[in-house]
């Protein structure tokens, strides 16, 4: 197997793969946007190996595998800006829901215990003995 068909394979599998990670929900739209991008991009410079060696020359890399690496790098720096600025938007969202819970917690408490400061206690039943007094001297 040459290098050109394991990359279109590698492209389709990759794509394949994303394509079962969105329907379970296990990746957003969003995310698998660009990796499914990445996918397809491999799979044409797979199927057209030339394609590198001219973007290379009108880039003037000498190389072309030094140009997919740069390019590989790029995506890769991308992604992790964009991972970057998801999770501190993340890290806000969640620093606020905690802040609305310990608010609604204390809420809570604080009426809970003016109910049971206001509530009287309700009378014993006849069957019931008395609750006994906070005096231990008879």
């Amino acid at each position: 197997m040459s290098g050109y068909a394991f990359a279109v394979g590698a492209g389709l599998a990759l794509v394949g793969f994303l394509v079962i990670l969105l329907r379970t929900r296990r990746v957003r739209e969003k995310y698998a946007f660009t990796w499914i991008l990445v996918g397809l991009g491999i799979c044409v410079l797979g199927a057209f190996p030339r394609t590198v060696e001219k973007l290379s020359t009108a880039v003037g890399v000498q190389t072309p595998s030094n140009l997919l690496f740069a390019v590989a790098l790029i995506v890769l720096l991308v992604v992790c800006i964009q991972l970057s600025v998801e999770i501190t938007s993340l890290e806000e969202e969640t620093r606020t829901l905690v802040e609305e819970v310990a608010l609604l917690r204390f809420d809570l408490e604080r009426s809970a215990s003016s109910r049971r400061e206001e509530t009287p206690r309700p009378a014993p039943h006849a069957d019931e003995p008395p609750a006994p007094s906070g005096d231990a001297h008879h």
